[in-house]
């Protein structure tokens, strides 16, 4: 059975690149109907944080990623945090200590930057020079009762080591380059390579679905499952996720971490979709999809070994998408947090209109990518229209005069107000003025807005209603009613 594993390390928030690797892990599994399992990489106890580990785990959950083990569902293959399992690097350590297979390094941290700079300098890699592989008896001995620290480091073969990779083909890497790497580190916690190996191992991971900079790493994991007596598992390295100037992606190209795109209020299958799209594309190449109309079409093959770009713009036009699909109840629930936020609506929901908030909500939807933007683009039903200058100058002139006064006496002929009777009362409005197009409906816009874009304005009169479009076209009106 496929089984594949996504293993951050708890050290921050879960960004956009790193969730993205998740995402990939999950639809392969679901596409082969194999297992998905979390584990969290949690050694580096200076940055490691508990924190980060449950608001990972939260909002892997919100994006709707289930996993099958995992540290808050448990397995056979438990414990899922590293920092639960160091006796079993340990164990693992001593026999490759006993069987040869790794030796004591007591070289200093300032020995070793000495001679990665020396490398440099004569043109050679800065690769570690292996010399206390050949330790004598004697020097051992000496150092031994000297009580100074010591890492453990795991002898690599000087060979050419060959692996197919499931995106990249055929990739090789000479062995002689790299040097003995450390498995164990002198505080006694296992270093990356040699945690990752022993958990791939033990918990018979068949895949290795990660990002393309790890390939490097990839030689010298598989080193370690040889050594384990482990056929290594099949690697798929994904390209990285730049920015739109080829960096590697960062805040300042707009991507935050999930959880922040929680808070702004993005849909959660909207980030999904979107991630899915950063290195892949359905055979059908429609951009808007649900999860279940390509996990049975997802080939890992056939992701690209270009590195994909964030776009801003194309997540906010895709979020556009699925806010005018979605369902109004549910835009409506996500929108009262903000609304209550921003002082527009009663904290006790037992006292919210929730129809003309729902009308609100339908009203605004077609301008919004996130439900934070809600806030501004409803402050319309809330708050008194703020017009500019310029705007001020144009409802000033004789059309638009015209055009107020005109509207205003119709809106005194009226009961009630709704999206058909605003309409009528425009084309009566357009009878008596002769006026048409912007000309009409620009200076009904901006007196109830004050902007010159945003919802159907039968809309937005609707929901005002009629004493409220009374008192705000009367503030504009310099001729007698």
């Amino acid at each position: 059975m496929v089984r594949v594993r996504f293993a951050p390390s708890p050290t921050g928030l879960l960004h956009i690149g790193n969730a993205r690797m998740a995402v990939f892990n999950w639809l392969f599994a679901r596409r082969h109907k194999g297992a998905f399992i979390l584990r969290i990489e949690d050694t580096d106890v200076a940055r490691s944080e508990k924190k980060y580990t449950n608001q990972l785990v939260e909002d892997l959950h919100w994006l709707g990623l289930t996993w099958q083990e995992g540290p808050d569902v448990g397995g056979q293959y438990g414990p899922y945090l590293q920092s639960e399992r160091l006796p079993v690097y340990h164990d693992i350590c001593q026999k490759f200590l006993n069987e040869g297979l790794a030796y004591r390094c007591y070289c200093t941290p300032e020995e070793l930057e000495e001679r990665r700079q020396i490398a440099r300098l004569t043109g050679k890699p800065p690769r570690y020079d292996n010399r206390c592989r050949t330790l004598t008896d004697k020097q051992k001995k000496t150092f031994e009762t000297s009580g100074l620290s010591f890492t453990i480091r795991f002898k690599v073969p000087e060979e050419l080591l060959v692996f197919d990779d499931l995106i990249r083909g055929t990739c090789q890497f000479d062995m002689s380059l790299v040097g003995d790497f450390v498995i164990m580190r002198s505080d006694g916690t296992p270093s990356f390579h040699f945690a990752v190996a022993v958990d791939d191992t033990l918990m018979q991971i068949t895949h290795v679905i990660r990002g393309e900079d790890h390939l490097s790493n990839t030689p010298c994991h598989i080193l370690l499952f040889h050594a384990l007596n482990r056929k290594p598992p099949q690697f798929a390295h994904l390209s990285l996720t730049m920015g739109a100037d080829r960096t590697l992606l960062s805040k300042r190209h707009g991507a935050f971490s999930l959880s922040e795109y929680r808070k702004l209020g993005y849909l959660p299958e909207v980030l999904l979709n979107y991630m899915i799209l950063l290195g892949w594309a359905p055979r059908d190449k429609k951009e808007k999809f649900k999860i279940d109309d390509v996990t049975n079409t997802f080939e890992i093959g056939t992701m690209s070994k270009a590195s994909s770009v964030f776009d801003q713009q194309k997540l906010d036009w895709l979020s556009g998408q699925y806010i005018r699909e979605a369902d109004l109840e549910r835009l409506t629930n996500l929108a009262i947090p903000y609304l209550q936020a921003a002082g527009f609506i009663s904290t006790d929901e037992n006292k919210i209109d929730r129809a003309q908030l729902r009308l609100m909500v339908d009203a605004v939807r077609n301008n919004i990518s996130c439900m934070s933007q809600i806030v501004q683009e409803a402050d319309i039903f809330f708050k008194d229209a703020v017009v500019s200058e310029k705007h001020v100058e144009f409802l000033s002139s004789e059309i638009s005069q015209s055009v107020l006064l005109s509207f205003y006496r119709e809106l005194q002929k009226l009961d009630a107000l709704s999206p058909e009777i605003f309409k009528e009362a425009l084309t009566a409005v357009q009878k008596e003025t002769k006026v048409n197009g912007k000309g009409l409906y620009m200076p009904v816009r901006i007196a109830l807005t004050g902007r010159e874009h945003g919802p159907e304005l039968y809309g937005i009169a609707n929901i005002l209603g009629i004493s409220m479009c009374n008192k705000r076209i009367e503030r504009f009106l310099l001729v007698k009613k």
